[in-house]
């Protein structure tokens, strides 16, 4: 099944993004009666027939809709953007596989890079929603500060990740709760926001003896809480 996204799927005509008409008529080469899979990313998954082949704005018309619920338990990725773009991206696409629920870039004191183009990231998670058949775009928060992050925060499950804690993550994570994780930059959080976030509520966990990329890192984090919600 090939599935598109349409930010706007209301009625039961609508046209495509030109992004997406031009994949519909130019690569895969189809042609008006040719029926697709549509996702507005907010949970809706519906069956259309193309009624115009327009390869700048192809139009459909509804031929069964359905709406699937929110994946429950939700996770919040909070985490520090790496300095190198492609590995981030990584991280977006493959934590977007797994169902995370929101990603918002974390800036910290050891951080390397200290911006990010949500634009940007927000294109290579409407792809990897679509290549994993989901219907549920994770949500891209600006980028924000530790400090005003953790002082604003109140999911149910706060736990941030540190080599310096002995308590395991795929321990720590409790079945069918609401979660927060925080992954830092590869220089880690310093003393003082590891002691500002244990003040906040957060537990401090491990993920592991060995020295892991902030990307793979982040992994680690949302595999513990896919495996133990799976």
């Amino acid at each position: 099944m090939n599935l598109f996204y349409v930010p706007h799927a209301d009625g039961e005509t609508f046209r495509l993004t030109s992004e997406e008409s031009r994949h519909i008529t130019k690569v895969l080469r189809m042609t008006k009666g040719g029926f697709i899979h549509v996702t507005d990313g907010k949970g809706l998954l519906a069956e259309v027939i193309i009624t115009e082949a327009d390869p700048d704005a192809l139009q459909v018309r509804v031929r069964s809709r359905e709406t699937l619920k929110r994946p429950s338990p939700s996770l919040h990725m909070a985490i520090a953007p790496t300095k190198n773009t492609d590995r981030f991206e990584w991280f977006l696409e493959k934590a977007t596989e797994l169902g995370v629920s929101r990603i918002t870039p974390l800036i910290c004191e050891h951080s390397e890079r200290r911006s990010v183009k949500t634009e940007r990231l927000l294109r290579v998670i409407q792809a990897a929603m679509k290549q994993s058949l989901g219907v549920w775009l994770p949500e891209i928060s600006e980028a924000r500060s530790f400090t005003e992050f953790i002082q604003n925060e109140n999911t149910g499950q706060k736990l941030i990740c540190s080599s310096s804690s002995t308590e395991s993550c795929k321990m720590s994570v409790r079945k069918s709760v609401d979660t927060l994780i925080l992954v830092g930059p590869e220089g880690d959080f310093s003393a003082s926001e590891l002691v500002m976030a244990q003040k906040a509520g957060f537990n401090a966990v491990n993920l592991g003896a060995s020295r892991l990329r902030t990307e793979t890192a982040g992994m680690v984090a949302v595999a513990c809480f896919h495996f133990v919600n799976a």
